[in-house]
């Protein structure tokens, strides 16, 4: 009975910790055995070989790397990453890549428990689901995307926002863009993050970083033509086919490629952010506005007032040092961020589920859901995502699927019970000024 306690309290570090080594060496015998016993299925390693033989054979023009399977449209980081791993596995051997990937993936799997414990954010017998998924492990090792590695390097830029290197965290989550584009929904919450924990300045500094990085790592293109590489690595309008779409594959082709669609998306995507951003991911009295308004009136690092400063009352029911956040709630805001972008996604891809799998387990236990509900949801989407091909019913399992949980997590009391506590706080502090 007390190690089933133990297996159900977020807080036990030390039985997360267990359950986590022991996760990932099961991790490490079952990625070594699919690598050497399930075949392998060609879909772009092929083609990211190609396409990174052409830039070190000196091509600089994106409009002349090329693929078997189409041109290049991913960022410059994703072509410094591939030629290397083009490099160290005797030129795309596939064998040889799986093996790194299999290493990418451990690590990345390594990477996200670490950030489960340290926020503390789900009972430790749950990290179980990190390491659940079929499609995961097919997408890791057996079709050898740039999707995880992106996510990887997002997931260290998280960490690093975590210990509160927020200029650090800007670059690496940059880098992680620089290899998929997909890496800048976290953008809208990271920012939000940003503004409750330190100053414009910093901020500005780590933009200004994170710009520099793209700028440097695309250089050797945009000097050789840059309107070809920004349209090709950055490209907003390209429009997926129906055929490979998970999640939309109950719309009609022609709706389902139209303008009008696209919009609502973009619009109801806006929309949930501000909402959310608003009235969830603000741990200061009066929301969203509110925080916007203290942070005008201490730009650029300007030590804030007496009245400004947070007391030790309300850094104690925080639970964070003053300025700070929970780690939890962190974590929560980025991963809620992200969710948005994926449930207002015009189109999903297989590979696309890498983007916010490792998410689920937190988005599940901060949502207002019991704990039947959070794994019948879990096992839903998952076995949504090994259906093949998809079809109108399972995307409209999924859509219902993204739908309940967002609104658990609207719902959560975890969001309201925070911006209640410092709502009480503030009361103290205005007391305490006057």
């Amino acid at each position: 009975m007390g190690l089933l306690r133990r297996l159900q309290a977020p807080k036990d570090t030390a039985a997360a910790v267990g359950v986590a080594v022991a996760l990932l060496a099961a991790e490490a015998a079952l990625s070594l055995a699919i690598t050497q016993w399930v075949p392998y299925t060609e879909i772009d390693w092929t083609a990211y070989m190609e396409q990174t033989r052409l830039f070190a054979e000196g091509e600089r023009d994106y409009l002349n790397i090329k693929g078997g399977t189409g041109p290049l449209v991913y960022p410059a980081g994703f072509v410094y990453l591939f030629d290397g791993l083009r490099r160290v596995t005797r030129d795309g051997e596939i064998p040889t890549a799986q093996l790194w990937f299999a290493a990418l993936y451990l690590l990345t799997q390594a990477g996200v428990m670490a950030l489960y414990i340290y926020a503390q954010i789900v009972p430790p017998w749950a990290l179980v689901l990190l390491c659940a998924s079929k499609r995961i492990h097919s997408i890791w090792l057996l079709r050898l995307f740039n999707d995880g590695p992106a996510m990887g390097l997002a997931y260290v830029g998280i960490a690093a926002l975590l210990a509160r290197r927020h200029r650090l965290a800007v670059v690496l989550l940059s880098a992680g863009v620089s290899v998929k584009m997909n890496v800048l929904l976290f953008a809208p919450p990271v920012l939000v993050v940003l503004l409750q924990e330190t100053s414009p300045a910093v901020i500005m500094q780590g933009v200004t970083a994170g710009v520099g990085l793209q700028l440097m790592l695309g250089a050797p293109f945009l000097v050789v033509a840059p309107t070809h590489y920004v349209s090709r690595a950055f490209e907003m309008s390209r429009v997926f086919l129906h055929v490979w779409s998970v999640n939309l594959k109950f719309l009609p082709p022609w709706l389902f490629q139209s303008r009008g669609v696209a919009v609502t998306l973009l619009t109801a995507h806006l929309a949930l952010l501000m909402a959310f951003a608003a009235c969830r991911w603000t741990e200061q009295p009066g929301g969203l506005s509110g925080l916007l308004c203290r942070s005008g009136s201490t730009p650029f690092g300007r030590k804030a007032s007496t009245a400004e400063q947070p007391d030790k009352a309300s850094s104690d029911t925080r639970l964070g040092a003053p300025g700070q956040l929970s780690a939890a709630h962190v974590l929560a805001t980025l991963f809620t961020g992200n969710f948005i972008g994926i449930v207002c996604a015009r189109t999903l891809h297989y590979q696309f589920y890498s983007w916010y799998f490792h998410t689920l387990p937190a988005l599940l236990w901060w949502a207002r859901l019991s704990t039947p509900r959070r794994l019948g949801l879990w096992l839903c989407i998952e076995v949504v995502w090994n259906i093949y091909p998809s079809t109108p019913a399972s995307s409209v399992l999924l859509a219902a699927c993204h739908t309940g949980l967002l609104w658990g997590l609207w719902q959560s009391p975890r969001w309201l019970g925070a911006i209640q506590v410092d709502a009480a706080t503030a009361g103290i502090r205005t007391k305490k000024a006057s």
